[in-house]
C-alpha cells in the first residue's frame, strides 16, 4: 500500500448519512464547501450510490458566489473567477460523467484583505466583504478593490478589522443585509464582546436590525423571511425585520458558518473550533458540545436534520457553502494542460472557426 496516499486519504476522510447521495440526486445538485483551514475547496457530488468528495487546493479559500455559469472564489490576496464550459465536460477524465466544467478565467489581486462572503448582484457585479477594511466592495480594472459601503459606526477605511464585517445577503438581486461581530470602531474592537456583541444591518435603511447576536454569519433572504446563523450558539434563526426578534429554527452540533438553501432545505456548514482558535469563549465552548465539522442539511419546515456529512480527518473549519442546482457532477480547473488548450470564443468567432475547420 502506498503510505503517502493512505495518509492523504486519512487527512481528508469523512463519513455521512446513507441518504446523502440520494438526496443530492433528488435535488439535482452538487455542493461546494470551502475550508481555509485545510486550504481546499470541496466538491460534494453523488456518484451512483456513493458520495464523492472531490478536493481542489487553493490558498486560504473562503467566500463563494455562483450565478449564470459564473463562479467566484475569494482566496489569499485574490479573487478567482471561473466560467462554466459545459462542452468541455466530456473531456474530463473520470469514471463518472461530468455535467459542468468551471475553468479559471480571471484572477484579480486584491491584496491580503481577508475576503469573507461574496455574491453576484442581478446586474452581474460581484460584491464581497472586505473584512480587514470593514467594508463592502466591488472590482474594477484599476484598483485592488472599490469600497462601496461601510457601517456608519466605522469612522474610516483602515486595515484594522474594526468590527469583523463578515456576512452578505442579497434581496431582489441587490446587496441588502450584512452581519458583523461587533458595533465597534477600534482595531479588532469586536474581540472584546464577541460572545454576544454581533449585529445585523439593513443596508437600505443604513440601520441595525438586531443586536446581541452570538457571532452572526450568513444573512440570507429566502422564502419571504430573513435568516442567519448565530455561529456562537450553533443555531439557524429567522429575524423579524421590525422588532429584530430572532427565532430558533434548528440547532446544529458545531460553529455554524456558511449557508445556502435548496427549496425548504438549509445547507449549513459546521466547524469544530478547537480551544486554540480565536473564536472560542462562546456559548458552544461553555456547553462543551460535541462540535463537528462538515455539512448539515436541515428541513426548515420543522427544524429536523435530514442528512449530514462530517469530516473525520484534518478538515476542522468550514467557511462557505454553495449549492449548484442543476449541476450534479461538476469540476473546477485552475491549472494543468486542459486549461491551457481549452478556448472560449465569442459566438461569431466560434462560427467562423467551425466553418474553417469543416472547409
Amino acid at each position: 500500500m502506498n503510505t503517502a496516499a493512505a495518509a492523504n486519504a486519512d487527512e481528508f476522510s469523512s463519513r455521512h448519512t446513507a441518504n446523502f447521495p440520494a438526496l443530492l440526486r433528488q435535488l439535482r445538485a452538487s455542493v461546494l464547501v470551502s475550508t481555509y483551514q485545510a486550504g481546499r475547496l470541496v466538491v460534494l457530488r453523488a456518484a451512483d450510490d456513493q458520495l464523492n468528495t472531490h478536493f481542489r487546493r487553493f490558498a486560504r479559500p473562503m467566500g463563494l458566489a455562483a450565478a449564470d455559469g459564473k463562479l467566484a472564489l475569494g482566496a489569499q490576496g485574490e479573487i478567482l473567477e471561473f466560467r462554466n464550459m459545459p462542452a468541455l465536460a466530456p473531456r474530463l477524465s473520470s469514471a463518472a460523467t461530468h455535467d459542468a466544467a468551471y475553468l479559471l478565467r480571471r484572477r484579480h489581486l486584491t491584496g491580503a484583505i481577508d475576503i469573507h462572503e461574496m455574491a453576484y448582484a442581478a446586474d452581474g457585479a460581484l460584491w464581497f466583504v472586505n473584512t480587514l477594511f470593514s467594508c463592502l466592495c466591488t472590482l474594477d480594472d484599476a484598483h485592488s478593490f472599490v469600497p462601496r459601503w461601510r457601517p456608519r459606526f466605522v469612522g474610516a477605511y483602515a486595515p484594522e478589522d474594526r468590527c469583523h464585517l463578515n456576512g452578505l445577503g442579497l434581496r431582489d438581486g441587490r446587496p441588502r443585509y450584512v452581519t458583523a461581530l461587533g458595533e465597534t470602531d477600534t482595531v479588532q474592537g469586536w474581540r472584546a464582546n464577541k460572545r454576544d456583541g454581533g449585529v445585523l444591518i439593513d443596508l437600505d435603511a443604513d440601520a441595525v436590525i438586531a443586536r446581541g447576536l452570538s457571532m452572526p454569519h450568513s444573512p440570507r433572504w429566502h422564502a419571504g423571511r430573513l435568516w442567519l446563523l448565530e455561529s456562537g450558539r450553533g443555531a439557524l434563526v429567522t429575524v423579524d425585520l421590525h422588532s429584530g426578534e430572532r427565532t430558533d429554527v434548528a440547532r446544529v452540533p458545531g460553529f455554524a458558518r456558511g449557508l445556502d438553501f435548496v427549496g425548504p432545505l438549509a445547507l449549513i456548514g459546521l466547524s469544530q473550533l478547537r480551544e486554540s482558535n480565536a473564536f472560542t469563549d462562546i456559548p458552544l465552548t461553555d456547553a462543551n458540545a460535541d462540535r463537528r465539522s462538515g455539512l448539515w442539511v436541515v428541513d426548515t419546515r420543522n427544524g429536523e436534520t435530514v442528512a449530514f456529512l462530517t469530516f473525520t480527518g484534518d478538515v476542522r473549519e468550514i467557511f462557505a457553502v454553495q449549492a449548484l442546482v442543476g449541476q450534479q457532477f461538476p469540476d473546477l480547473l485552475h491549472d494543468g494542460e486542459l486549461l491551457e488548450t481549452a478556448y472560449a470564443l465569442p459566438a461569431d468567432a466560434l462560427r467562423e472557426t467551425a466553418a474553417a475547420a469543416r472547409a
